[in-house]
């Protein structure tokens, strides 16, 4: 049986399918704000999502990042090596990419397990 949450006609923020969790892309709170403080309210968002469809950071399978620029690679890897539990990392791809708005430096794509 596949469950969407928050179905649009566009898309659905979570979906779930024999208990693996799909997220949606994530980007920030406030496009306003730098690489540090976009990537932390887009993994906050990201942690918000997994509890709610019956997860955590801990059981991330994968993720792939997406940053508008590699010069900010650093930046952005500070913020998400605090986020992650040690022991937890998930596989992960890091892209540069075009974003869908200009203010958009980062987004991020999460597939999880179901604790």
């Amino acid at each position: 049986m596949i469950e969407r949450l928050e179905t649009s006609a566009r898309m659905s923020r979570i979906v779930k399918h024999n208990g693996t969790i799909y997220l949606c892309g994530q980007v920030c709170a406030d496009a306003t704000k730098g690489i540090t403080e976009q990537t932390q309210t887009m993994l906050d968002k990201v942690e918000a999502l997994l509890l709610q469809a019956g997860s955590d950071k801990e059981h991330m399978l994968s993720a792939t990042i997406y940053i508008k620029d590699m010069s900010m690679f650093a930046e952005m890897n500070a913020v998400w090596d605090n986020w992650v539990p040690q022991g937890h990392a998930p596989a992960r791809a890091c892209v540069e990419a075009s974003m869908a708005r200009d203010a958009l430096l980062v987004e991020i794509s999460v597939v999880a397990a179901e604790k």
